[in-house]
């Protein structure tokens, strides 16, 4: 297949395209094309990974979602959103999924540590030598 029938192909089936960078992830929302010429929905996850000698790469997932579906898929989706947020509030707690959570609480806890004593050294009463 010669280069230019690629992107004539690539061009029919990439008809809309969004995306949404959170953190170290990206979601990609595409609206393809088939060869009948209906649409279909894909849904990509693209994760950056790093390896051990400092290498970046990507894992992906995708899930292609096609109009029959999308009804279900969607009832299924707003039920699992709200069933989480009532059970757990719009609120995220993302410190405990950070790489230096322990490291934080431990520098929160010193934190802690640090002003109770500052706070007992208040109520402590001066004295000189001389007093005694």
């Amino acid at each position: 297949m010669e280069e230019k029938e690629k992107e004539n192909i690539k061009e029919r089936n990439e008809i809309c395209s969004k995306t949404l960078k959170t953190g170290s992830r990206t979601y990609f929302f595409d609206a393809r094309e088939t060869r009948a010429g209906d649409y279909y929905l894909t849904i990509t996850e693209s994760k950056k990974n790093f390896s051990e000698t400092g290498e970046i790469s990507y894992k992906k997932h995708k899930i292609y979602l096609y109009k029959e579906d999308f009804s279900k898929f969607q009832s299924i989706l707003d039920d699992m959103i709200r069933f989480i947020i009532n059970e757990k509030g719009s609120e995220v707690i993302s410190e405990r999924h950070q790489k230096d959570f322990k490291n934080q609480t431990h520098h929160q806890n010193q934190d802690i540590k640090e002003i109770k004593r500052a706070s007992e050294m208040k109520n402590v009463t001066n004295m000189n030598f001389e007093d005694i």
